[in-house]
C-alpha cells in the first residue's frame, strides 16, 4: 500500500471495536492537538508515554509522524495529568512536567536530546559540547545529526544548538530564520553571536574570577563589562565554568 493509502486508513479511521482510548494505550495510534508558539500553529502528538513529536501545522504533517513512526493519529486531549503544562513547555523551551516519548530514536540520540532539553533559555551550546555530555566528546558529527533529527522541537530545544565555530547553523523547524526568530524571542541576540563567530571568539572570561565560559552563559553575563575578554580558545591561569562547562 502507498505511503497515501496507508495514511488514508490510520488517520481518523480506527479498526472496528476499537477506541481511541486502547489505540492509545495500545501503541497502535497517537492522538494530536495544536498549540499557539513564537512560529505560529504547531501540532503536537503524544501518546500515554508522553509527547512523542512537534511540528509547524502547515504541510504534510501527518505524512512525516507516519514516516518517522509507522503509527496512525487522530485528534484527541492528551492525559489530564500533563495537559495543562505543555504550552508552559513549549513557551519556555523545555519539557519541564511533560514526559517525552523518544522510542523512535537511539540511545545516543536520547542522550543527546536530553542534554538539549537542559540548555537554558536564552543560551546557546554547541555540538561538541553536546557530544561531550551525551558521553562521546568524539562524536560532534553524530550528534549534529541527532539533532538535526529532533521529533520533540520547541520543548526539547534545539534552537539553542549552534556550530561549533559559534555560527547559528541550520534549524530543521521550518525555514532556518525560525531559529533566529526564537533566540530573539528568548533574548539571546544572534547578530552578537554571529559577530563572535566570525571574529573567531569561542569563549568569554572574567579577568578578576579567572573563570572563562561560552558567550551566553549567564554567569559570564552578569560579570561587570570591563573584567571580561573575548578567547578564543582557553588560556592558561583561566579556569572553565562550572555552569556551562564550556567544550
Amino acid at each position: 500500500m502507498s505511503l497515501e493509502g496507508e495514511l488514508a486508513a490510520l488517520i481518523g479511521e480506527l479498526p472496528a471495536g476499537i477506541s481511541e482510548g486502547v489505540a492509545l494505550g495500545t501503541g497502535l495510534a497517537d492522538g494530536y492537538d495544536f498549540y499557539e508558539s513564537p512560529l505560529g500553529m504547531v501540532v503536537v502528538t503524544f501518546n500515554l508515554r508522553g509527547v512523542s513529536g512537534l511540528g509547524l501545522a502547515e504541510g504534510e504533517w501527518q505524512q512525516r509522524f507516519l514516516s518517522r513512526t509507522g503509527r496512525g493519529l487522530f485528534r484527541a486531549e492528551p492525559p489530564k495529568s500533563w495537559a495543562r503544562h505543555i504550552p508552559a513547555a513549549i513557551e519556555a523551551g523545555r519539557p519541564g512536567k511533560v514526559p517525552v516519548d523518544l522510542r523512535s530514536v537511539s540511545p545516543f540520540h536520547q542522550r543527546v536530546l536530553r542534554a538539549t532539553a537542559g540548555i537554558p533559555r536564552g543560551e546557546v551550546r554547541s555540538y561538541a559540547w553536546l557530544a561531550k555530555e551525551a558521553g562521546n566528546p568524539a562524536a560532534v558529527r553524530a550528534a549534529g545529526s541527532a539533532v538535526a533529527r529532533n521529533p520533540i522541537p520547541l520543548m526539547i530545544p534545539c534552537h539553542r544548538v549552534v556550530r561549533s565555530d559559534g555560527h547559528l547553523g541550520n534549524y530543521s523547524l521550518g525555514r532556518p530564520e525560525n531559529k533566529l526568530i526564537l533566540l530573539n524571542h528568548e533574548g539571546a541576540d544572534p547578530g552578537w553571536l554571529e559577530d563572535l563567530a566570525r571574529r573567531g571568539v569561542r569563549y568569554r572570561a572574567n579577568v578578576t574570577t579567572g573563570i572563562y565560559c561560552h558567550p551566553t552563559c549567564r554567569s559570564i553575563r552578569r560579570s561587570k563589562p570591563e573584567n571580561v575578554i573575548d578567547l578564543r580558545e582557553p588560556i592558561e591561569g583561566f579556569r572553565p565554568c562550572e555552569v556551562c562547562r564550556p567544550a
